[in-house]
């Protein structure tokens, strides 16, 4: 049985002729007159009185009549949900981006908009290496990509990446490790670069990684590390840190309430800090009405959150 059926019969006892409810419905009145014999015989009787002037419904007729209402209705009801949902789905923007930042930075950048984007996190994102993000970027797998991008020149080995971008917000890499009994970190930077010292660190093919040996090479006085790991999420380095395995470096936002709660200190002065700018991109060859709205509608980028200082008592 097909819902056409259901409607062409509304038609005929709405109109109580045939020749004018198969103009209502735009068929010839055979066709309309055979799928109604059609929607008798899938019944098993008749729906119709047609010896009547006007037809008549025979009373198993008037109630499938109250059936074909409400079939037809709950059918149109979800038919406009369905499009409502696709047109929703249409407006969705795939945004790409780091853990560290869908946790820790994004409910705040949210926050700062005049009204919700529609924004929908791309979680396959969260273990990708930088490049990566631009290569799903090109592919348009993803909408936008929201990333850690070095303020200084680009470390080596580092993707060079063409496209439309904003900066959204600033941040810090800390370097940061459990305290001792007297609340000093058990493993610091600042006794010379002849120590050898345990490193929590960042997969060698991303970014984070670049950007911290660039700034230990400007500084000129990195110490020796025996590197314990190599993760690509922040979350994974700072669970290591925190079981006290070794120093690493955090994004201060991600950091923030271990620092709070002192169950990490800062490994280093600020001159050990890496300062990060959080970029997001979009593709240029690409334009929605969705996403020229949402980036019209950027706020003001977000300040770095304050730096711990390092305990030296």
């Amino acid at each position: 049985m097909e819902i056409r059926w259901l409607e062409d019969f509304i038609a005929l006892a709405r109109t109580r002729h045939f020749s004018r409810a198969a103009e209502a419905r735009n068929v010839t009145q055979p066709t309309f007159s055979r799928r109604i014999k059609l929607l008798e015989e899938e019944m098993g009787t008749t729906l119709v009185n047609r010896q009547t002037l006007p037809l008549s419904l025979t009373p198993a007729g008037e109630e499938f009549l109250s059936l074909c209402d409400e079939v037809t209705q709950r059918v149109q009801g979800t038919r406009e949900r369905l499009s409502r949902l696709a047109e929703a789905q249409a407006n969705r923007l795939r945004l790409a981006a780091p853990q560290s930042l869908l946790s820790h930075f994004l409910p705040e950048w949210l926050a700062a908009h005049h009204e919700e984007p529609p924004l929908e996190p791309y979680l396959r994102a969260t273990g990708w290496l930088i490049d990566d993000y631009f290569q799903a970027l090109d592919r348009g797998e993803c909408d936008l990509v929201l990333c850690y991008w070095p303020r200084e020149a680009l470390p080596p080995g580092l993707p060079e990446v063409e496209g439309d971008y904003r900066r959204v917000g600033e941040e810090r890499l800390l370097p940061l490790s459990v305290p001792d009994a007297r609340g000093r970190p058990r493993f610091s930077l600042g006794s010379g670069p002849r120590e050898s010292l345990p490193l929590i660190g960042f997969h060698p093919r991303g970014l984070m990684h670049g950007a911290i040996q660039a700034h230990l090479s400007r500084l000129g006085e990195a110490p020796a590390f025996r590197v314990l790991n190599e993760s690509i999420q922040s979350h994974n380095v700072r669970e290591l840190i925190g079981l006290g395995y070794g120093l690493g470096w955090l994004p201060a936002r991600l950091a923030a309430p271990a620092l709070a709660r002192g169950e990490l200190v800062a490994a280093g002065d600020a001159r050990w800090q890496v300062p990060l700018e959080i970029r997001l991109y979009r593709h240029p060859g690409v334009a929605s009405a969705a996403l020229e709205h949402f980036w019209a509608d950027l706020p003001e980028p977000l300040a770095a959150p304050a730096a711990p200082i390092m305990e030296t008592r």
